[in-house]
């Protein structure tokens, strides 16, 4: 598989590695990106394995509850410009997915599109027309709805949205202490960004992919095997603090787990606080926005 110099560069972004060294990664793995990256790590000259390609695109993430916060929604709707996704008729609509996603629990995007909004039109026919009236392409990417007692977090105006789900007891589901820890958490996820719940749902073939890039870097070389064991547990420890939600160190408090603070403001409330899952959504994610020369896009004009 061939590359380029832009996979070069795309790689060098991903995980801050030298020029000269993805260029090899590249060659050594013929062209693949997910391989080149292990390469990398398992060199130990990656210093940003874990970043993501993030090329911003437009929009907003939104999430919301119903009135009682017994059910809710998490939705990424997609713009063009910033410009847009600051229009009010724009928020509006994807407010109006929201309200439909807890309403109806459509079951994929085509599903969401045949929904009516307000009994009066329908998902598809009413993002025609915001289409037609802002002046830009706008497409609903991705959505999420969550029962029992939900939870949401908007950052920075729809740059990032959190949804949670919580099993807690009735008498405690308006209680502003329970209330503002799971809040702490919203917003633990919002900046930490886990990518599992627990220890237990990350899959086996993600721990043997670690365990295995742990062994080509040498840890434990040289050691008796229940050692060198020993030692790779250690470091697989150090992987969930980073990568599960209840193993974190509390932002707020970095000498407890996020599990940790649950348990503390639960035995101060008397009250069992358990998470159940929990989505995070940041606009754009993942999107590779189209680049435009201005400069150029004029000269033509003109011409």
């Amino acid at each position: 598989m061939a590359f380029t110099a832009t996979d070069v560069k795309n790689l060098r972004e991903k995980t801050g590695c030298g020029m000269m060294d993805c260029k090899k990664a590249l060659k050594e793995t013929d062209g693949d990106m997910e391989k080149a990256v292990d390469y990398l790590r398992k060199k130990g000259l990656s210093t940003a394995a874990k970043k993501s390609s993030r090329v911003a695109a437009e929009g907003i993430a939104f999430a919301k509850t119903n009135e009682d916060s017994s059910i809710g929604a998490i939705v990424e709707v997609n713009s063009e410009t910033d410009f847009v996704a600051k229009n009010s008729d724009f928020l509006k609509f994807v407010e109006n997915c929201a309200n439909v996603v807890i309403k109806d629990n459509p079951r994929d995007l085509d599903a969401l599109a045949d929904c009516s909004v307000d009994g009066r039109v329908s998902v598809s026919e009413l993002l025609t027309e915001k289409i037609a009236t802002i002046g830009e392409n706008i497409k609903i990417r991705r959505f999420k709805r969550f029962t029992g007692f939900v939870v949401t977090y908007i950052h920075m105006g729809g740059r990032i949205a959190v949804m949670l789900n919580a099993d807690i007891p009735d008498g405690f589901k308006k209680d502003d202490c329970v209330m503002g820890a799971l809040k702490d958490v919203c917003m633990q996820i919002a900046a930490v960004y886990p990518g599992y719940l627990n220890k237990e749902d990350v899959p086996a073939k993600v721990l043997e992919k670690e365990r295995n890039i742990l062994k080509e870097q040498g840890v434990g070389k040289g050691k008796p095997e229940e050692i060198a064991e020993k030692i790779i547990a250690g470091k697989l420890n150090k992987f969930y603090k980073e990568n599960c939600l209840l193993e974190q160190p509390f932002v707020k408090d970095s000498g407890i787990s996020v599990g940790q603070y649950l348990k503390d403001v639960g035995n101060k409330v008397g009250a069992n606080i358990k998470i159940l899952d929990f989505v995070r959504y940041e606009k754009g994610e993942g999107i590779e926005k189209a680049k435009s020369d201005f400069a150029s896009e004029v000269a033509s004009m003109i011409k």
